[in-house]
């Protein structure tokens, strides 16, 4: 067996973490590799932020062009359109704990150790795991990335779940005109939201013409056309032209051999790791997806943040992911944006503490009624020791607040760092 080749650094996965580990490495003079089995850059920039942002946008102007008439314009509004995306590939299996078999594209294998190893292989979408899914079509039967290659807008969607991926795409198909179905299991959309932020998108939904389903269990998908019979006290059925599997995603690491590198994994398979991001191996590290939720791009980035500093720093004093302030978005319209704890995490990890709710309706601020965009609102919590922030719905146009839900949100954390009190932010307090 030929002899591996020998390099100071081994990136698994070219993602928003793994990118910036190899550049950094690099820039130091250490001899680095990256092993990417798809594409370079990731699920982000090719099939999930950044290509799925265009045809948002494009829904968005479709939906206003229909609301010519409470804007005061008359232009006539024309069809619906189409959306793209592109790709390459390598893998990589662990032999020992710092020993890679990297599969090439042409067939042969190469051998690679290194003294530090970074996993960084990230999530896919998870396949409809349904009885009868295999009778319908393969083009009709849809993920977060095959639907984003469709040359035509679905008549109806049916979609399964009710995360990010059904109301993004959900809302962006209904406004190309397609009739949108979701069905969720769990008795509220968005499951880890607090129920009065899920009602409120829920409400939002319904407005737009959306027809949800709660508290439904999918049963069986019959016909080479999407007929679903869900469960919901008394069997029915529902008919679509395509259906997207929305409920889940599975781990990039099914080819990676972790087992023969004795790194440890939890029972849903995602890598172990201590708050500076070490894996049970010495030497090797997970960042990103891979190594559990949160599963978004900017904690992969700060995982890099982290990673650069304890590693090529090593003077310095340690980052850690401990008491990390997470903020995500919802790219629906109006956006929902959160930061810090939720409601219902606030009460459980301060059960002796008073929590103090301050609500305010868009409806109130006036750049939302300005614009004619006032649905949702904003909502902050109090307790414990410090602020922590309740999720907030809506196009944040207010004082400090930015154009979007997005740019709110950067607000909202300024002020939870900064200790702002519920009677500060204003609104009803509760």
């Amino acid at each position: 067996m030929a002899t591996p080749t020998r390099y100071d650094c081994l990136v698994i996965g070219s993602g928003q973490g793994g990118n910036p580990v190899a550049t950094a490495f690099a820039k130091k003079g250490k001899t680095t590799a990256l092993v990417e089995r798809t594409h370079i850059g990731g699920c982000c920039i090719n099939e999930g932020c950044t290509p799925t942002k265009t045809p948002i946008a494009s829904g968005r102007v479709a939906y206003h062009m229909r609301r010519e008439a409470d804007y005061a314009i008359d232009m006539p509004v024309g069809e619906n359109g189409s959306i793209v995306s592109a790709m390459q590939k390598r893998e990589a299996s662990s032999t020992d704990s710092n020993t890679l078999s990297v599969q090439m594209n042409e067939g042969s294998v190469r051998r690679i150790t290194a003294d530090a190893i970074f996993i960084n292989t990230g999530e896919g979408p998870s396949k409809l795991r349904l009885a009868g899914v295999e009778s319908i079509f393969p083009e009709r039967r849809l993920d977060s990335i095959s639907i984003q290659e469709l040359d035509e807008v679905p008549k109806h969607l049916l979609i399964i779940g009710g995360g990010y991926v059904a109301l993004e795409f959900g809302q962006l198909f209904r406004r190309f005109d397609a009739e949108v179905i979701i069905v969720q299991r769990s008795k509220q959309l968005l499951p880890r939201e607090d129920p009065d932020i899920a009602a409120s998108m829920l409400e939002i939904f319904r407005e737009d013409g959306i027809t949800v389903l709660l508290s439904t269990t999918p049963l069986i998908v019959t016909s080479p056309r999407p007929e679903i019979r869900p469960s919901e006290g008394k069997d029915f059925t529902i008919s679509g032209s395509h259906i997207l599997s929305a409920a889940g995603r599975t781990l990039n690491t099914d080819k990676l051999n972790l087992n023969a590198a004795g790194v440890e994994t939890t029972p849903s398979s995602h890598i172990k790791g201590n708050e500076r991001l070490e894996t049970s191996v010495p030497g090797i590290w997970a960042l990103g997806d891979v190594k559990g939720p949160p599963a978004f791009t900017h904690i992969s980035y700060d995982n890099f943040r982290i990673i650069q500093r304890n590693v090529l720093k090593p003077t310095l004093p340690k980052l850690t992911t401990t008491d990390r302030l997470i903020r995500y978005v919802y790219y629906t319209e109006p956006q929902l944006a959160h930061v810090g704890l939720h409601a219902h995490e606030a009460r459980t990890q301060f059960p002796q503490k008073k929590i103090q709710t301050a609500k305010m309706r868009m409806a109130w601020v006036a750049r939302a009624l300005e614009t004619d965009e006032s649905r949702g609102g904003r909502g902050r919590r109090d307790g414990a020791d410090h602020g922590v922030l309740l999720p907030w719905a809506g196009r944040g146009r207010a004082q400090e607040v930015g154009a979007d839900g997005d740019d709110g949100e950067g607000a909202l954390q300024r002020s939870a760092k900064r200790d702002m009190g519920a009677s500060e932010f204003g609104g009803k307090l509760e």
